[in-house]
């Protein structure tokens, strides 16, 4: 028989580690709502157009890591696996005429994301992202409330040294004058740039400088500099943002060079960065401001702003800090129903599921095992509680023992339940049985 594997670039979560995404799914939601932002969810995949527009077809996405779909229909529209979020959001803000709603409409999500890239530490070709996004507003507070947003939300999950980068990128105001000076630079170093790069000199200059090819990182570090050929109202823009994000304690460095890898970025671009964590997988995520997306996928011109975290990255950084939390531990059952009858697994099941319609997590020993094993079982689990039938059951009644206490009282099956809260609220606050 042949062996199945999970697919190349992906992986399964196995029990053992789904408490540490559910920690930080759970985190993200809370501090998204704490700030005014509503969830939204939407579809894996979009029509191939939302992406090639939104995105933009002369990038790393695009061009090289898109996943699309082949229709099994005669369906005209292409499809493809979503990249990234954005533009997703943005076609349903579109699409739902979100722009009659009190503006900014600020919603998150959280879900996997698909590209097809070279798997490494750290980079799945499936993978999750906790998303924000602001549409709706121009001005440079929303932006510094993002950037503030996902550095909390760092700092709340436990990770530390983690640095915000910064730069701003310009608008169609002032980029034309910047890309022909671009251009021209690049031109002039022609036969140094690698096959694929020079094939994007004349498609989109801007594409050469968010290059992962280590040929370009010379050429890059001496290229002209987006930041000082900015309009006045992109400078005034960007010092309004690092304004806020002072007043706000933000630190930051600000990172010429920085220009993200989407095209429908323009003036602030940021992410987010572990000091000293070595290689490309060191960034664990950013954003920016994309004021054309909306107009670009068929609405009205309209601002907006957003970020994208990887939670892949992020719990492979706080496991390299060992920054682990009690609350990643796989829960424990607070009872644990056991019998003297190992024939009677009805009878363990039937309460063990009326604990569980009071709220109480329990789980029934199903296996037709001896006493001793089952409560050896209750102990390694690490439940607090052991339900044990046995004679008393016919007057009603049950054994109920405290597993770290060790000590054992009869409990009538009424007052089982309530019996159980009030020993976990004993134990929770230190209080001796």
């Amino acid at each position: 028989m042949p062996t199945f594997r999970a697919p190349r670039g992906t992986r399964d979560l196995l029990p053992g580690e789904t408490p540490a995404w559910t920690r930080l799914e759970r985190l993200a939601g809370d501090l998204a709502a704490r700030y005014g932002y509503r969830r939204i969810e939407t579809p894996m995949f979009e029509g191939t157009a939302v992406f090639e527009r939104g995105v933009g077809e002369v990038t790393d996405i695009v061009e090289k890591e898109l996943f699309r779909i082949a229709p099994r229909t005669d369906e005209s529209e292409a499809w493809a696996l979503r990249p990234e979020p954005t533009a997703g959001i943005v076609r349903a803000y579109v699409q739902h005429g979100m722009h009659t709603w009190p503006q900014p409409v600020k919603v998150y999500e959280i879900g996997p994301m698909f590209r097809y890239d070279r798997p490494q530490a750290g980079r799945y070709r499936q993978f999750w992202q906790f998303d924000i996004e602001a549409i709706g507003d121009p001005g440079p507070a929303i932006d510094a409330e993002i950037v503030e947003l996902g550095s909390r939300f760092y700092a709340d999950a436990g990770l530390t040294g983690v640095a915000v980068l910064l730069n701003s990128i310009g608008d169609p105001a002032c980029r034309p004058a910047y890309v022909k000076r671009l251009t021209a630079y690049f031109r002039e170093h022609d036969a140094r740039l690698p096959a694929f790069e020079r094939g994007r000199l004349e498609r989109n200059v801007l594409r050469l400088l968010d290059s992962k090819d280590p040929a370009m990182a010379e050429l890059n570090a001496a290229a002209p500099r987006l930041t000082d050929h900015l309009c006045s109202a992109c400078e005034a823009h960007f010092a309004a943002v690092r304004a806020h994000l002072d007043a706000l304690g933000v630190s930051y460095r600000l990172e010429p060079g920085l220009v993200r890898g989407l095209d429908y970025y323009t003036r602030t671009a940021f992410e987010y960065y572990v000091e000293g964590r070595e290689g490309q997988q060191q960034a664990l995520g950013g954003g920016g401001r994309y004021d054309g997306l909306v107009k670009r996928l068929g609405g009205r011109p309209t601002p907006g702003i957003g970020f994208g975290i990887g939670l892949d990255r992020l719990v492979l950084a706080l496991g390299e800090q060992g920054a682990t939390d009690a609350t990643d531990a796989v829960a424990a059952p607070a009872v644990v129903v056991v019998g003297a009858d190992p024939d009677d697994t009805v009878g363990r099941l039937r309460i063990a599921t009326e604990l569980r319609a009071t709220g109480v997590a329990a789980r029934a020993e199903l296996g037709q095992r001896k006493l001793g094993k089952q409560l050896e079982s209750a102990a390694r689990e690490g439940a607090h509680f052991a339900v044990i039938l046995g004679d008393e059951l016919a007057a009603g009644d049950v054994q109920l023992r405290d597993l770290p206490a060790g000590s054992q009282k009869v409990v009538p099956l009424a007052e089982l339940a309530r019996e159980v809260a009030r020993g976990h609220a004993r134990h929770r606050h230190g209080i001796d049985p």
